[in-house]
């Protein structure tokens, strides 16, 4: 791959979006574009449209997207489910319609049914029913592979997707309200931590379900790599499971970032809160033959992860849906 290839990435300033940027970074890229949503609204064909004609970019890399967890999925199914298509659509047909040489395409684990086999195999795609609290999302995602596939099989295109599984680490949004349950829990034990230190004795933290559902996790430098590394080789496939390949109980994970944290108090689970699909752990086999693999340990990526967010708590914002 030529180091000074016109490279867009859509959503560059995001958690995933910005680790793409600072890995091609490293590796000598030297042509980058990003745009932020006041630059160029993605849910704006026309001005998507005008962009890729005036850019005329080589790559483009879709890290943009309304993400949210189960909470601000399940308030707000039509964003979730239009805004998405929205973005992903005008991306996929601009590249597509302005030749671009290769565009990787980048969704979430959930676009897998909710009871599929586990782990989950690119083949269990659209083999049954998905998880309710974050349908809307999946759908959505579900169309961008299909849209990519599509253009592949007809076109003979190089247009590939990544199904990663649950990201975390730095930039990650840590704002209660809307963020994934390992961001949120830095939160809820570190807050928790500093109110037991003012008031002088233990502060229980309450957590959603029953801490029974097993989950994967990948640290999002880790996933960085992973796009990097499709960039740079030829996929044979339109679809690769991207994850770590090691999954653990909500409750495993909740102890250990309490251990990082240091927060000494009780953990009390509200069983009358959703516990989501009962495991989703991703079968990583294809990525790993074509010569990719995880190389974060979880423990580690939680300790820079909190670090990060303790540098930068002052300035994090709440997000808004």
């Amino acid at each position: 791959m030529n180091k000074d290839a016109k490279i867009y990435i859509a959503g560059h300033r995001g958690m995933v979006g910005s680790a793409i940027w600072r890995n091609l970074t490293s590796k000598g890229y030297t042509n980058l574009i990003g745009k932020t949503s006041k630059e160029l609204d993605l849910k704006n064909q026309a001005d998507v449209k005008d962009f890729f004609n005036q850019e005329q970019p080589q790559i483009v890399i879709d890290a943009a997207a309304k993400v949210g967890g189960i909470l601000a999925n399940n308030d707000f199914p039509y964003q979730f489910l239009m805004e998405n298509m929205l973005i992903q659509n005008n991306l996929i047909d601009s590249a597509f319609k302005t030749n671009v040489n290769k565009f990787i395409f980048l969704g979430s684990s959930c676009i897998y049914p909710k009871l599929a086999p586990q782990p989950l195999k690119e083949e269990y795609l659209l083999t049954s029913s998905l998880e309710p609290t974050n349908e809307w999302y999946a759908i959505a995602k579900i169309t961008g592979v299909k849209a990519c596939e599509a253009i592949r099989k007809q076109f003979g295109k190089d247009f590939v997707s990544l199904m990663p599984t649950n990201l975390y680490g730095t930039h990650d949004n840590f704002d209660l309200k809307s963020s994934h349950v390992l961001p949120a829990m830095i939160r809820k034990f570190h807050e928790a931590k500093l109110k037991s230190e003012f008031i002088g004795k233990s502060e229980p933290v309450e957590l959603w379900g029953s801490g029974k559902p097993m989950r994967e996790f990948l640290h999002v430098d880790d996933m960085a790599d992973a796009v990097v590394f499709a960039l740079e080789n030829q996929l044979t496939e339109s679809l690769y499971n991207i994850g770590s390949g090691v999954d653990l109980t909500i409750q495993e994970l909740a102890e250990l970032i309490q251990k990082i944290v240091g927060h000494n108090g009780e953990i009390v689970w509200d069983s009358s809160k959703p516990d989501g699909t009962p495991r989703k752990l991703m079968d990583v086999s294809k990525m790993t033959n074509a010569g990719w693999k995880a190389k974060i340990g979880l423990e580690e990526g939680i300790k820079v992860t909190y670090e990060w967010f303790l540098e930068n708590e002052n300035s994090l914002k709440e997000v808004k849906i």
